[in-house]
């Protein structure tokens, strides 16, 4: 491989503490609203990363899929129900790298071509993504970059191939990297790449890193070994041979279990996370071991200055002030939406977030009844905005966002809200009092959209899961439900979390928000003091460096 890294650019001397060259691979980065090119919570990960790796002069390169079609626009049917719409995307801020590789998808030669982002854009460390929609390949080869996780099996593991295989061989014509480090197994044939390239497991190893991000069963995929095989997966090594570097006996092919048997060393995404993932990886032969490294959002993008520095100064009113600012418009989104007009003096609750099952966007409105007595009391009334994007092939998702919807048509301060993206996103956590969150603990991995949203004057309320076990104090920086027993069924969990919730709700944080606003700003600015620097991404993208970049492997 050529030792020569003239064409690795970056618009700065990396510093001294961090010259070790990293390329970071990510199915997806939500880096600005017009780049739309995520989903959820692991898009706003890696570009809070690519952020702060800008921020602190990183030797670090993202490796990315440019999506022709993006993940898809939120729109809404005649009876607001909602609508997945697919819309070809343009960037005239990418730009051709003059970098064209070649990989092999179902014994077909694929032409990938890498567009760059170059940091000065939006201030991140540069990100090249891969499109095979160039006009040398065939039909089929084209639309492989079409859609972000494409429903279709074979499609999902070609996008695999071209990230990993594609992205590895875009960093060699860069001039090479010493650590490869794959956010999420989307990227794990870059494994196999290194393999030939290298011709030893150990050699892999000493290479790459991998960041876990999900405890659910959905997020760590498994196919078909024979599959994958004819797929082109393992980069022309023989079945067997495949089999026996990855250590899979039988016909499922684990893609996150083989890449924490081919890293040098891997991380969970909080503290609780790296316990789970321990618990649930290390029955298995060859693990490599499992830190943990809390998640963490870049601060200069998502916090508002006006609002920090009025705390810094302990000045209330101003913070009043600036919160109602903020909370106006978000109210101007509410409007342009649904026709409501929401008041900034009156207690908001939000709820946003990807809407899987396990995170229970309908957990409030398990009784209607009582949930309307909650959202209508005429002395302390509550506003309640929902938001977010199910996974559009996922029916159950869809219908509980559209039955929240059919709710809020009957209630004049009850909302649902679509385009949940970045801009939504940022103007929900600017604008909302109190961020809800209720996951089946423990299988939230981490849950940073919280951190976002404290740093913005909102209190957390929520399930004690992911990344809040290391910073709530309930009645003091935030408010938290008793851990239930996550022995119990569903079921049971859910009318446990429930009572919790709602008994919380009505006996401290509403009252406390309208009768005792002391104490509300207190709880206000403790959780802005607290979350930052902890949960700052500049802390993270260094302890990547230190835990993960720089590992030596024990002998």
């Amino acid at each position: 491989m050529p030792k020569t890294y003239s064409r690795w650019y970056h618009p700065y001397d990396s510093n001294d503490k961090y010259t070790r060259r990293v390329a970071y691979f990510c199915m997806e980065y939500a880096i600005h609203q017009s780049l739309k090119i995520y989903s959820g919570g692991l898009g706003f990960l890696a570009g809070s990363h690519m952020r702060s790796a800008f921020d602190l002069r990183q030797n670090v390169v993202g490796i990315g899929m440019l999506w022709k079609y993006g993940y898809y626009d939120q729109e809404r049917n005649e009876d607001q129900s909602m609508r997945p719409h697919f819309t070809q995307k343009y960037y005239n801020f990418l730009q051709d790298s003059g970098i064209t590789v070649r990989v092999v998808v179902n014994n077909h030669p694929v032409l990938v071509k890498a567009m760059v982002l170059k940091p000065e854009v939006f201030g991140t460390a540069p990100i090249y993504f891969l499109t095979t929609d160039v006009p040398e390949n065939d039909h089929l080869a084209r639309t492989i970059t079409n859609r972000l996780y494409d429903p279709e099996p074979n499609a999902r593991i070609a996008q695999s191939i071209v990230l990993g295989i594609g992205g590895a061989k875009v960093v060699e014509a860069l001039g090479g990297a010493e650590v490869y480090h794959m956010n999420e197994g989307h990227a794990l044939p870059l494994a196999f790449h290194l393999y030939q390239e290298y011709g030893q497991k150990e050699e892999v190893r000493r290479r790459m890193v991998f960041t876990t991000h999900t405890p659910e069963k959905a997020g760590n995929e498994e196919h078909d070994i024979q599959m994958l095989h004819n797929m082109s997966f393992f980069n022309g090594i023989t079945l067997e041979e495949a089999r026996d570097l990855t250590g899979t006996t039988g016909h499922m092919f684990n893609h996150t279990l083989v890449a924490l048997r081919l890293s040098k060393v891997s991380n969970g995404v909080s503290q609780l996370h790296g316990e789970v993932a321990r618990d649930m990886w290390y029955g298995n032969e060859g693990v490599c071991e499992i830190k943990s490294i809390t998640n963490a959002q870049n601060v200069p993008f998502w916090m508002d200055k006006q609002l920090w520095d009025a705390q810094e100064r302990d000045k209330d009113m101003t913070m009043q002030q600036r919160k109602e600012e903020m909370k106006r418009k978000l109210f101007d989104v509410v409007a342009d939406q649904t026709g409501k007009i929401f008041k900034p003096d009156v207690l908001t609750i939000v709820w946003a977030r990807r809407f899987a099952a396990y995170k229970r966007a309908d957990l409030l409105v398990r009784d209607m009844e009582r949930f309307l007595r909650l959202v209508n009391k005429s002395d302390m009334p509550v506003q309640v905005i929902w938001a977010g994007k199910p996974y559009p092939f996922d029916h159950n998702a869809v219908n509980t966002f559209n039955k929240l919807v059919y709710i809020s048509q009957k209630q004049d301060n009850v909302a649902v809200l679509t385009g949940y993206e970045l801009g939504l996103s940022w103007k929900l956590k600017h604008g909302a009092d109190v961020w809800l969150n209720t996951p089946r603990r423990p299988r939230e991995a981490s849950g940073t959209s919280g951190m976002s949203a404290a740093m913005n004057g909102a209190v957390n309320f929520s399930v004690q899961d992911g990344w809040l076990p290391e910073f709530a104090r309930h009645g003091e920086n935030s408010f938290v439900l008793p851990i239930v027993d996550t022995a119990l069924p569903d079921e049971l969990q859910d009318e446990e979390d429930y009572n919790n919730m709602m008994r919380i709700l009505e006996q401290q944080v509403i009252p406390t928000y309208y009768r005792d606003r002391e104490r509300w700003l207190r709880i206000v600015k403790q959780s802005m003091r607290d979350v930052i620097p902890a949960f700052s991404s500049d802390r993270m993208a260094h302890q990547y460096y230190e835990m993960m970049y720089n590992y030596q492997v024990r002998s």
